[in-house]
């Protein structure tokens, strides 16, 4: 009853300020009032389209990998009712999560093990206990078997160790008991190295999932509107990104018409600067220019006559070679601490060879108001991985 009769002092406090001062900055941030917490486990049973060869059997076992499942742990939270990201958007929540993964096939994908952060919200309610709300997932994944060039029946669906792991799903939530909560999902998942090694084929899922939840928190069924913090949320303006990132890849470069992979890595350096228009508090749009330079790039017509294999060697072609200028157009997506961001983007200026037309996708981290990380991964033509975007941002 005391925490009850709280929570209203609190809610009076802030609207009785709000009136006072007519101003968003009277509302306590998001982090200067309790969170809500939960934790809950997941289980999910999945199909594994077969994208390459190694899928479909062509493997030292000779045998097909088509399904998989997955058990998870995970913690995550929602920001008070009563601050302004929990007024701004109701539902949302954040957080960890702890999977293991089986391809039943153990001895040619390995059991990786994924850390990832999650984010999700709602779409639409059906009542006060039924709700349909989206998420996704970006991490990493640990322990793939992998392939390796000294023994050539390992795996040629992964060469690392390592992957990131990305998903994203619809959920129906159901509240089960005052504390309980319980979701079912379908959804899709991504493996991949991001073309920092070779082969680089990626392993997917699609699937379904089944969760239960216990908040750790007793539950708040009130939900404050502000009309007025809404309305500066959603107030059209300008803002202006700039972003510096860098990576290292594999390259494939063609020798008399035959590929060739390169043996090391090559750095990549980057530097956007993007104008974005906010529409209101979730959706942004703008123009991006961007200038990327890959060590890389057009290395075919400067090949040492004579060297081939592991030692296929290169001279080293002049900077302004190896240099890319674009012009790329971007949707963003934004909710509490996260960005997602899509650019589809065409180079004015690019090496010999390079595809024109790029794509990116990013998620943005902010670490303050003003500051973010940034990681991403730039595609060319729709099919063709090109590098990570690894780095740093500055929203002014």
């Amino acid at each position: 009853m005391e925490n009850r009769f709280i929570k209203y002092l609190i809610m009076a406090f802030v609207v009785l300020a709000h009136s006072v001062s007519a101003s968003a900055d009277s509302i306590p941030s998001g982090f200067s009032l309790p969170l809500d917490w939960r934790v809950g486990i997941e289980a999910s049973p999945a199909l594994v389209p077969q994208t390459n060869s190694y899928l479909k059997g062509i493997n030292r076992n000779d045998k097909s990998i088509n399904r998989s499942f997955s058990g998870a742990i995970r913690a995550d939270f929602s920001f008070s009712p009563y601050s302004r990201y929990g007024m701004l958007y109701r539902g949302a929540y954040q957080g960890v999560g702890l999977s293991v993964r089986t391809f039943f096939a153990n001895e040619l994908l390995g059991t990786p093990i994924s850390a990832y952060v999650y984010q999700g919200a709602p779409i639409a309610h059906f009542g006060s206990k039924l709700w349909l709300g989206y998420e996704w997932e970006f991490g990493a994944a640990f322990g793939w078997k992998h392939y390796n060039k000294d023994d050539p029946d390992e795996n040629a669906a992964v060469s690392t160790s390592v992957t990131a792991h990305m998903g994203v799903s619809l959920k129906l939530h159901y509240r089960l008991a005052r504390r309980w909560q319980m979701s079912l999902g379908v959804g899709a998942t991504h493996f991949s190295n991001g073309n920092t090694s070779q082969p680089n084929a990626g392993v997917n899922s699609l699937g379904a999932s089944i969760g239960l939840a216990y908040l750790l928190n007793e539950p708040d069924d009130v939900r404050i509107v502000d009309g007025g913090l809404e309305a500066v949320a959603d107030r059209p303006e300008w803002f202006y990104d700039i972003i510096a990132y860098g990576a290292w890849r594999k390259r494939i470069v063609s020798i008399y018409d035959s590929p060739t992979l390169c043996s090391g890595r090559f750095g990549v350096a980057g530097l956007q600067f993007a104008p974005m228009r906010k529409f209101n508090r979730w959706l942004s749009a703008g123009v991006s220019l961007d200038m990327q330079y890959d060590e890389s790039a057009g290395l075919d017509k400067y090949w040492v006559d004579g060297s081939s294999g592991d030692n296929v060697k290169f001279y080293r072609p002049p900077f302004s070679k190896q240099i890319s200028v674009g012009l790329s157009a971007h949707a963003e997506f934004t909710m509490p601490i996260f960005a997602i961001n899509a650019g589809l983007g065409y180079d004015m200026l690019n090496p010999e060879g390079e595809k024109r037309l790029y794509q990116m996708l990013t998620l943005k981290t902010f670490v303050s108001d003003r500051l973010f990380l940034n990681v991403g991964y730039r595609l060319g033509d729709f099919k063709e991985p090109q590098n990570l975007m690894l780095g740093i941002g500055v929203r002014l």
